[in-house]
């Protein structure tokens, strides 16, 4: 599997982004082609993790071309811990969905914790399913936790690690109060170490009527940047404190809200 990022660092060299021509049509056209390449590729059952690598770094192209930088930082530490992992990050938009694949498969296999509601998607609904993520309808929380602990332990034992976004949904301001401690639990439970992720994607805003269609703001870069694993300890409490707080000090630098 092709390594697209192999250091700790990237950023969008000046030459490979685009003009911000006809912007936000020209973003969605690029963004729509790709799903729909993936889609039929799914389809075929010609989609494996090889596949998804790739498709996940079109996307990355459609940000760029549509001249939007891109920065990662801390890949490195994504491979300095051996077996699976729970990432654990904020949500803010559609984009870390897309982006974040092809940044940690050729370093870990992974899957996502996904609202159920995904699953169902006409065109992504499909894909979404290829990659048998772990569903749940974040209506009855009993039953989504018991979800989340039972299939996520299967995962993490086959060597799949876990993105997790503990919000309730995605939120461009961060509030720790909505961040709730499942993926602790679960990598506590699980024996495994846990990744911290910070990221800022708002320059793909959440719509008021269709949330993945929302305003394409041309004047935010994409920000995604991964702490070192540790392992959980104690009650899990400090630990959930410190996700939290790397997260808030990477949006404190990147010049995003928070809200406690």
């Amino acid at each position: 599997m092709k390594n697209y990022y192999p250091g700790d660092i990237y950023d969008t060299p000046p030459e490979k982004l685009g003009k911000k021509v006809f912007f936000r049509f020209n973003f969605y056209r690029r963004i729509m082609r790709v799903v729909f390449e993936t889609r039929r590729k799914v389809l075929n059952n010609k989609y494996d993790d090889s596949e998804w690598n790739e498709s996940s770094y079109d996307m990355l192209r459609c940000f760029e071309d549509s001249g939007i930088p891109c920065h990662f930082r801390g890949m490195n530490n994504i491979n300095s811990s051996n077996g699976a992992t729970v990432f654990i990050g904020n949500h803010m938009s559609t984009a870390e969905t897309f982006l974040l694949p092809s940044i940690i498969l050729p370093r870990k296999k992974i899957t996502f914790i996904v609202k159920k509601d995904l699953m169902d998607y006409p065109v992504f609904g499909p894909i979404m399913r290829s990659r048998s993520p772990i569903a749940v309808g974040r209506k009855n929380s009993k039953e989504d936790f018991v979800a989340v602990m039972t299939a996520g332990i299967e995962k993490l034992k086959a060597g799949i690690s876990l993105v997790i976004f503990p919000q309730s949904t995605r939120m461009e301001n961060f509030s720790p109060r909505h961040f709730n401690s499942i993926g602790i639990k679960l990598a506590k439970k699980a024996g495994v170490p846990v990744i911290p992720f910070a990221l800022r994607t708002d320059c793909w805003g959440n719509g008021a009527l269709l949330k993945d269609f929302g305003p394409v703001r041309t004047d935010r870069d994409v920000y995604i940047e991964f702490a070192s694993p540790f392992k959980i300890t104690g009650n899990g409490k400090e630990d959930h404190s410190q996700v939290i707080d790397f997260i808030k000090s990477r949006l404190t630098e990147w010049d995003c809200s928070i809200v406690e």
